[in-house]
């Protein structure tokens, strides 16, 4: 049970949160994504709050750097990731981001995987959405990424306590990683296995965004499931020393 104190700050978060996903200066393309990925649920699931440094890992073109750092505020900040690889599939959205200018406690950077040094004990939360399948992705021009570096480099880089969140397209359970590169999908247990293995800890997981009408056997870009796809949501945290 919350202490007096504790649901005082949590429902400041709450609040934050919603303020975030209300704010009347986000990207019309972005709010038109909200119906299907209930940004407010998953923001409080992973107890994003005011103060924190978040890493949105792969961020793409923004949609959830946006708001975490609106939700993180000015006494918090963002690392803003993609390598040079994401940038031709996010030049719209990000011709329209101006993080500078309009979120100045977003520091972008731009850097492959395997050239990450990541500082140690510096983020509270760290956000991985929709890339954890190109960790196992193999394609001419394509980088390749040392999976067990990256997520050493994550490991290190949280605090004891904090939270790896993890959303990605869902392959079937019985499906081996080639569906990484076939799909861009990867069945949970393989993230799992490879988060435990890293020394994290799963901690819980959100069905929010699972969809049972998704037989999991099309690509992720094919248009009959493209924005509906069945997502996991998994909490991982480092272990507190």
């Amino acid at each position: 049970m919350l202490s007096m104190a504790g649901q005082v700050i949590a429902e400041d978060t709450a609040k934050a949160i919603e303020a975030a996903v209300h704010h009347e200066a986000r990207l019309e393309r972005d709010k038109a994504r909200d119906g299907s990925r209930h940004p407010e649920a998953i923001l409080n699931f992973f107890e994003v709050a005011p103060g924190q440094r978040v890493l949105d890992l792969f961020s793409g073109g923004g949609y959830y750097s946006e708001l975490l750092a609106r939700v993180v505020g000015e006494q918090g900040s963002v690392l803003v990731h993609n390598n040079q690889a994401y940038l031709p599939f996010a030049k719209e959205d990000l011709a329209e981001r101006h993080y500078q200018e309009r979120l100045p406690n977003a520091e972008v950077i731009i850097s492959e995987a395997d050239e990450l040094q990541l500082p140690a004990a510096s983020f509270d939360r760290i956000f991985f959405i929709l890339g954890f399948h190109d960790t196992y992705y193999h394609e001419p021009g394509w980088p390749a990424i040392d999976r067990e570096r990256l997520l050493q480099q994550m490991f290190t880089s949280l605090k004891p306590g904090g939270i790896v969140a993890i959303i990605d397209h869902d392959a079937a359970p019985e499906s081996d990683t080639d569906t990484a590169h076939e799909l861009h999908r990867l069945a949970k247990r393989h993230v799992v296995d490879a988060m435990e293995a890293a020394g994290f800890k799963l901690q819980g997981s959100l069905a929010v965004l699972e969809n049972p009408e998704d037989k999991l056997t099309l690509s992720a870009f094919d248009e009959a499931v493209r924005g509906k796809t069945s997502r996991y949501v998994l909490m991982f945290v480092k272990p507190k020393l």
